[in-house]
């Protein structure tokens, strides 16, 4: 019991002693650290609202004011620890061993960061983009360093960690995407009133993106039918919208010119033995 108290009386005094003989290195050190965060975090946020102000994308402006504020911290924090005489060569040599271990284990998240850096500097889209990519097609709603978020027009958000999207075919169509119809009317129709019937339609659905114009021709002869293909652009949010109120429009259009819209037919012929 004698002894457990001499090393805390022991303990104590090297504390006291430290204290004593450091306490302005101390106080000097705990200052420093304050002003540096300080000013680290005013510096920080300068960088990023003259990214913003110069229209520099949001997500990148955020990333390089953290970037710009956590370098000046770890630069106050080497002073400060110069300051209580600790040298921080040792503990940068284990960091640095410590980052390698934690890299590996977490690869897969620093390739999603690395691409999502990679998306942010060369901008292949934007929020309020439409983009195609593994499969999957939606509005570009949020661009974060690990991951995409996008929207489809049932307000459904998609995540895709970035891994997936840098290096793969990626179709961007900006804020709308391509709708593609078709219909068959009989032979005998007038081909030219059957187009003229269609862009009639199309000129009164309210969303039809007026800096391309519709595209309506035949596509292929069918067995009963002359097919004709329709291409219009739309906004993305209201891809299936537009595209059942075309169809019901050139449906009526063309039922109400009398022109016949043809079903697949087969004659069979009775053999007498």
């Amino acid at each position: 019991m004698n002894e457990d108290i001499a090393q805390i009386q022991k303990l104590t005094d090297i504390v006291i002693e430290y204290v004593v003989t450091y306490s302005f290195q101390i106080a000097g050190a705990i200052f420093l650290l304050i002003i540096g965060a300080w000013i680290s975090g005013k510096v920080g946020k300068k960088v990023e609202n003259i990214m913003r102000g110069r229209d520099i994308d949001i997500t990148l402006s955020r990333f390089t004011g953290s970037i710009v504020k956590v370098m000046l911290m770890v630069m106050v924090a080497v002073i400060a620890l110069g300051q209580l005489g600790i040298s921080v060569t040792p503990l940068l040599a284990a960091l640095g061993a410590l980052g390698l271990g934690v890299g590996l284990a977490i690869q897969g998240m620093l390739s999603n960061y690395a691409a999502g850096f990679t998306i942010i500097i060369t901008r292949p889209f934007v929020v309020g983009d439409t983009i195609r990519v593994q499969g999957v097609a939606g509005l570009v709603k949020e661009v974060h360093l690990g991951y995409t978020i996008l929207v489809d027009e049932d307000d459904v958000k998609i995540q895709i960690p970035n891994r997936l999207v840098i290096g793969e075919i990626l179709h961007n169509s900006s804020t709308n995407s391509l709708i593609e119809l078709s219909i068959g009317v009989a032979y005998d129709s007038d081909t030219n009133q059957v187009t003229t019937l269609i862009l009639d339609a199309l000129s009164n659905l309210e969303g039809v993106e007026a800096s391309h114009k519709p595209i309506v021709g035949i596509d292929n002869f069918g067995d009963s039918s002359i097919n004709f293909g329709i291409r219009f652009w739309a906004p993305t949010t209201k891809h299936y919208e537009l595209r059942f109120a075309a169809n019901k429009l050139i449906h009526d259009a063309i039922v109400k010119a009398n022109i016949a819209i043809p079903f697949p037919q087969r004659e069979i012929t009775m053999l007498n033995s």
